[in-house]
């Protein structure tokens, strides 16, 4: 006999109304017993389809605030979910890697509604195969908790718990994370902890999930640190600790932990971080946290036991951002100080442009130093592309797109072969004619439609972008753009970037010198439109001129020839690489020394 129970602390009655849309005439409603902790709770009787809601006060039935389903939609009633009768087939699985975790592993940003045509969890599942082909060890899903509409990014979504009905609903997701490990594939997912999305959104209905103590871009925060803070705390982690155990993820993506305001004597980071460390005992295999921080505060990956917040691994935007500018010669907006000589170079090796020094874009002192002798350099994921960095510009133009293939390659060989963690976005692999485009699909009638679409062409027409060839949000040709298409890998000029993603992935497995995340060991020269990265024996050879040039590498003659973009043009000379235009090769060299 299922039991529903929900958290109203300032509530006089909450009963709970049990039927769908479908079901027709009064729906029966029963009185819920409180607890002292503020707990209501009843048993109901069990029943193919459970649909219920909750009343407060008297008022109109909202769904649970722990929905696991909302198949009506995010203003309808929720429906009670049974996840553990899903016949599971992955008893053996021992984690990424063979049950060494995600650091150091080969990571894939996935999101289901663009992934295939069909944006179904279901769908997703056939071309599986296709990553494993690439080398792919972890697929990292965009968030799926459910969020108003159709088709969306998934950053508005208003219940943590639930897994979005368009992609398929719980038993989808079982069957994806379950598909996924009997390919060896791990599965990270994308969680959004720091707010709530504006349309469907019925927290304070229930109790004091918000606080205008702390604000964040989306409004006011969760409270996390107030009188009635011990509630909100625990349904943040139990949602997490529930994506972990129930649906048998390996590792969670958490949103902008910045916008995650806490001045609690512990952080919440540092309470889930330990809560999540023993559920992976429990479970007898490795569980892990990416984190999304602005701070570039090496604290986030500095374990619970030294004062840190314990975060497994972080986003590294310094790394994109200093690639983006190198390979691009962008140098507009948070670029300014990428696009700097030096900055690449600072970035892969010591991850943090700033580290303390001054940020023209913040206009302030910004950040930490991470110390590299100490901090495993996979506890950072370096990228060419992200959903961010490719869905946030006007036209969702991915890199490749204003680049040769050479620069691409270079840059993909780059941070590949990286003593980061490193992550491929969808499509990346085969520099995919598809934008990515910012979409969404609010009713038409609610004002939220218009304000979106008219706030986005006004963001980039300050920016000097005509607003009319700002894409539509709210158009479905816009997410029908987005849609990868699968046929154009075999297309000579994709299938050639795709040959040389799965080549630098087999080269990273091969070679024992790139599995070490040393980054006191990284050595890295960059002279004007040259750069060369060592790490032990191998070097990474890059030539972004326009002409064809010797990059200077003592002991190049000597080397073996792994890798080249231009294989048949490049020449190892004794004092150097000569490469053709916008040319990179991999090497591995008689020995050590620095490049």
């Amino acid at each position: 006999m299922p039991r529903l129970s929900v958290w109203a602390p300032q509530a006089r009655e909450v009963t709970v109304v049990l039927g769908g849309p479908d079901d027709g005439g009064e729906r029966a409603a029963y009185p819920m017993e409180r607890g002292a902790d503020g707990v209501w709770s009843r048993d109901v009787e069990a029943v193919e389809p459970l649909d219920y809601a909750f009343r407060v006060d008297g008022g109109e039935p909202t769904p649970d605030p722990r929905s696991a389903w909302q198949p009506h939609g995010v203003h309808g009633p929720s429906r009670w979910v049974d996840i553990e009768s899903f016949s599971w087939t992955d008893t053996n699985w021992a984690g990424p890697q063979g049950g060494s975790g995600i650091l150091g592993a080969v990571h894939y940003e996935l999101h289901v509604g663009t992934f295939t045509p069909e944006g179904t969890l279901d769908a997703a599942i056939d071309r599986l195969g296709a990553l494993v082909e690439l080398g792919v060890d972890v697929v990292a899903l965009m968030p799926v908790a459910a969020f108003p509409g159709r088709w969306g990014w998934g950053y508005d979504g208003v219940f943590p718990y639930a897994v979005h009905d368009g992609y398929g609903g719980p038993a989808a997701l079982a069957r994806f994370v379950d598909a996924c490990h009997a390919r060896g594939l791990g599965v990270s997912l994308d969680v959004v902890y720091n707010h709530l999305g504006p349309v469907g959104n019925y927290l304070a209905r229930f109790g004091p999930y918000f606080t205008d103590r702390h604000h964040t871009p989306w409004g006011q925060a969760i409270d996390l640190d107030g009188p009635d803070a011990a509630h909100v705390r625990r349904f943040v982690i139990d949602s997490a600790l529930r994506w972990l155990r129930d649906f048998h993820l390996d590792a969670l993506r958490l949103d902008a932990v910045h916008e995650m305001h806490d001045d609690s004597e512990r952080h919440l980071l540092a309470e889930l971080s330990d809560e999540v460390a023993c559920l992976a005992t429990t479970l007898g295999r490795p569980l892990g946290l990416v984190a999304e921080s602005d701070l570039n505060d090496p604290r986030m990956v500095t374990s619970t036991a030294e004062g840190g917040l314990g975060m497994t691994a972080q986003w590294a935007d310094d790394v994109h951002h200093a690639l983006h500018a190198a390979l691009t010669g962008e140098s507009q907006g948070y670029y300014a100080d990428f696009a700097e000589v030096g900055a690449l170079a600072q970035t892969l090796t010591g991850v943090f442009l700033h580290d303390g020094r001054w940020s023209t874009f913040r206009g302030r002192e910004w950040g930490a130093p991470v110390a590299t002798a100490r901090i495993d350099g996979r506890r950072f994921l370096g990228y060419l592309q992200t959903h961010d960095q490719v869905g946030n510009r006007a036209a969702g133009d991915r890199i490749h797109d204003g680049l040769t293939p050479g620069r691409q390659a270079a840059g993909a060989a780059l941070y590949l072969l990286w003593a980061g963690t490193p992550m491929i976005f969808m499509g990346e692999e085969w520099a995919a004619s598809t934008p990515w485009q910012f979409f969404t699909d609010f009713d038409p009638a609610d004002p939220i439609a218009d304000a979106v679409r008219d706030g986005r062409r006004a963001e980039f027409a300050a920016h000097g972008w005509d607003a009319a060839h700002v894409p539509d949000p709210q158009d479905p040709a816009t997410r029908e753009s987005s849609v990868l298409r699968w046929e154009e890998r075999e297309a000579p000029c994709h299938a050639r970037m795709l040959d040389f993603y799965r080549a630098l992935v087999a080269i990273r497995r091969a070679e024992p010198d790139l599995r070490d995340g040393r980054l006191d060991l990284v050595r890295v020269r960059h002279d004007d439109d040259e750069l060369v990265l060592r790490r032990g024996c191998i070097a990474v050879v890059v030539n972004l001129a326009e002409r064809s040039q010797t990059v200077g590498l003592e002991g190049a003659e000597g080397a073996g020839l792994l890798l080249a973009w231009h294989p048949e043009s490049t020449v190892l000379e004794a004092d150097g690489v000569r490469l053709g235009p916008h040319g990179s090769a991999v090497l591995r060299m008689s020995s050590t020394a620095d490049g």
